[in-house]
């Protein structure tokens, strides 16, 4: 496994240990034998026993990986809406002012050209929070999620982006997560509009008008001293009646009015545009960063409840029931060779004939696991050395038997449950020839592993740890 990566945080944690919820959901339990004993033999409570076993498992299957070049792509797909939102703003503003357009203004339809699709898209964001069962990402969270797939081109990021809004839908942190993009978007678009706005303004002369066929003229009148009362509290022109009746069907070349239209023009933009927005990404980051800190697992889904019996046994969250007896049973030293104390170095043979002599001499303070030839012992070993790993384990094998999936997974676990591993390759018994071709399989097999091994004796590495 890659060791490269930095560790993940808490939160990518949680969203790792719902993707492997979530992959064992559709396509049934992983194997997970070795991530159960790291687990168990880490401690805590439940949940982060689950964290544990779902980040090996991850960090295996090549889902951290995963992770890291989805977050990757998550980026590219902001920065790529950012642009957006840059350039959609300008847009606005050249519309509202009309870039080729020599002529006057109508205020009301550049103000329409500014707000419209905002004030849309905050109504219904709005009506997604209350009636949304997924609070509400709109179009603009969906399109993230999907360009963040696309962009990480990595085929194992298929369960990331269900499982982060599952994870997010358990403390309802969906909404405010996605609701932070949408409005920081439309907080960068309104900037930009009105960036360019003030860019326009200042470089060009612009006069302006409005005009009305249905609507009397002291209906304008009202509508415009009414959206600018609060821009003025802020320090915004505001056109007088007299202003505001004179600009009906014409522009005035008075420079005044001009001025107290483009001022108007900006307050109002700023005032139900850039605060609203502004508003309602802090709240968004302020439940979203609140929320994060308490998010855990959902201990009550099926998933997580079958894990509970393996990872944190009925006896272990029971605890002591009776009182100790004065003796101990004794383990059978056939099981595992000597009993579980710890020590520096260890010898164990896997599947040996009857009549290979074994165990070799050991040097002192280098311990006997014996023969492994069963799943059970083989379970118990491993449960041991997730407690107590050894600094050096010394595997022997006999190299006239197949090097078959099996053993080679057991390599790989038992080495992984040690500081250093070396496998004995053994000579034939006396009389016997040794199979080339199967001794270069074993070679093969080894090496792709990164083991070290060799057909020499390792009894004198396991008590001093030299070569």
């Amino acid at each position: 496994m890659s060791t490269a990566a930095p560790p993940p945080t808490d939160f990518n944690r949680l969203w790792l240990t719902e993707t492997i919820r979530l992959r064992e959901e559709f396509a049934g339990p992983l194997e997970d034998g070795e991530a159960n004993r790291r687990a168990r033999a880490a401690g805590g409570n439940l949940t982060r026993r689950i964290q544990t076993r779902a980040l090996w498992l991850a960090e295996r299957d090549g889902l951290l990986d995963a992770l890291r070049h989805w977050r990757q792509g998550g980026g590219l797909a902001l920065a790529i809406l950012l642009a957006l939102a840059v350039g959609g703003g300008a847009s606005l503003a050249l519309a509202a002012l009309g870039a080729e357009q020599k002529g006057p203004i109508n205020v009301f339809w550049a103000l329409g050209s500014l707000l419209g699709l905002h004030l849309l898209t905050l109504g219904g964001w709005l009506l997604g929070l209350f009636f949304a069962a997924d609070g509400g990402g709109g179009a603009l969270g969906r399109l993230w999620l999907w360009l963040s797939e696309k962009l990480a081109r990595d085929a194992k990021v298929a369960l990331l982006a269900p499982a982060l809004l599952l994870l997010l839908q358990h403390r309802r942190l969906g909404r405010w997560g996605l609701g932070l993009l949408v409005h920081g978007f439309w907080l960068l678009t309104l900037t930009s509009a009105l960036v360019t706005l003030l860019a326009l303004m200042s470089t060009r002369s612009y006069g302006f008008y409005w005009e009305t066929t249905l609507l009397n003229g002291d209906t304008f009148v009202a509508l415009t001293q009414n959206l600018g009362a609060l821009p003025a509290m802020l320090g915004f022109s505001l056109p007088d009646p007299a202003t505001i009746r004179a600009s009906a069907d014409q522009a005035l070349s008075v420079e005044a009015a001009r001025q107290g239209w483009a001022g108007w023009l900006l307050g109002v933009l700023l005032v139900y545009g850039l605060l609203p927005r502004l508003l309602l990404a802090l709240l968004c980051l302020n439940r979203w960063l609140s929320g994060r800190a308490h998010l855990a697992p959902d201990l009550s889904l099926p998933g997580y409840r079958l894990l509970a019996e393996r990872l944190q046994p009925s006896s272990e969250r029971l605890g002591v029931c009776d009182a100790a007896p004065e003796t101990l049973p004794q383990v059978p030293s056939s099981a595992l060779g000597r009993p579980a104390e710890s020590t520096p170095a260890l010898l164990v043979a896997v599947e040996l004939d009857e009549n290979r002599p074994w165990p070799p001499v050991l040097p002192g303070g280098v311990g006997d696991a014996g023969v492994l030839d069963s799943r059970e012992q083989r379970r118990r070993l491993l449960e041991r050395l997730a407690g107590q790993p050894p600094a050096r384990l010394a595997v022997a094998v006999d190299p006239q038997r197949s090097p078959d999936r099996g053993t080679l997974a057991l390599l790989g676990e038992l080495s992984r449950s040690a500081g250093r591993t070396r496998v004995w390759l053994l000579p034939p018994p006396p009389g016997e020839t040794l199979n080339d071709e199967r001794l270069d399989d074993w070679h093969i097999a080894l090496n792709q592993l990164g083991l070290h091994y060799g057909s020499d004796a390792p009894l004198g590495w396991l008590e001093t740890g030299d070569d």
